[in-house]
């Protein structure tokens, strides 16, 4: 189902006050040369949730990142109430997720120029689920 105006109204609002909100989080907490950036963020029909779609530079810190970003939430979720008090009624519930897809295209790129041959070093490709 596509989005509506308004939910892409409220998002493309979030996106932007996110930015600043985790980027000056970022430089106040003392975390310099970490870029944070918000790849996407979509709003559910009823405008109660939002899912944010993170960017993390450099990639071996995203995971640890992430979850000080989801443990502080709330405090997130409050400084955008502030910020957006004006433009939105109720703030949706935020959820977080770390947006791989820079990696994964990275890592297609090597794969396509011989750098990490699968067939070579098996290794290299996950393994299969039995279902």
């Amino acid at each position: 189902m596509e989005e509506s105006q308004r939910q892409k109204k409220i998002a493309g609002v979030l996106q932007r006050d996110l930015v600043e909100v985790l980027q000056g989080a970022a430089t106040q907490g003392g975390m310099h040369g970490i870029l944070i950036s918000v790849s996407k963020v979509t709003v559910t029909v009823d405008l109660s949730v939002a899912k944010v779609y993170l960017s993390i530079f450099p990639n071996d810190k995203a995971k640890e990142l992430i979850v000080g970003i989801k443990s502080n939430t709330n405090l997130i979720k409050h400084e955008l109430a502030q910020r957006t008090k004006h433009q939105l009624r109720r703030m949706p519930q935020l959820e977080f997720f770390i947006d791989d897809s820079l990696e994964y295209i990275n890592q297609i790129d090597k794969s396509l120029k011989g750098e990490d041959n699968p067939i070579d070093n098996p290794d290299l490709l996950d393994k299969r689920r039995k279902s």
